[in-house]
């Protein structure tokens, strides 16, 4: 019995770390059945390499959708934050995001993602 726990618990964690170090997505466009043909060029890169740190404002990243965080960072300009993505911030953001097979336009797509996420909208005055 003990093996058998054991032997699944083993499975379980080798099926963690390969889905942790390679992501959990292909790095194909499109998806599933019915997703949105509209989705945002930039979600699936986020999805794939973003979302772990912005999601949760791991090592000061500005969490996804929040306006006041990322203000300052937008205001500053849409080339300073391409730079910062590209070369990284200290302490915690990575050289690309950790996305190495990104292309710039990939890397533009994602920003602008973030920065609509965090952008209020206007609504009727």
């Amino acid at each position: 019995m003990i093996r058998i726990i054991v032997s699944r618990l083993v499975r379980v964690a080798a099926l963690t770390a390969v889905l942790v170090f390679t992501g959990c997505g292909d790095g194909a466009t499109g998806g599933a059945a019915g997703e949105s043909a509209a989705a945002h060029p930039g979600e699936q890169t986020y999805n794939r390499f973003c979302f772990s740190c912005h999601q949760g404002g791991i090592a000061g990243a500005p969490r996804f959708g929040d306006a006041e965080a990322w203000a300052p960072r937008i205001a500053k300009g849409s080339e300073l934050l391409l730079a910062n993505t590209k070369t990284g911030i200290t302490p915690g953001m990575p050289a690309m995001g950790l996305c190495n097979s990104c292309t710039e336009q990939d890397l533009i797509d994602v920003i602008d993602f973030m920065v609509q996420a965090a952008t209020p909208v206007s609504g009727p005055q």
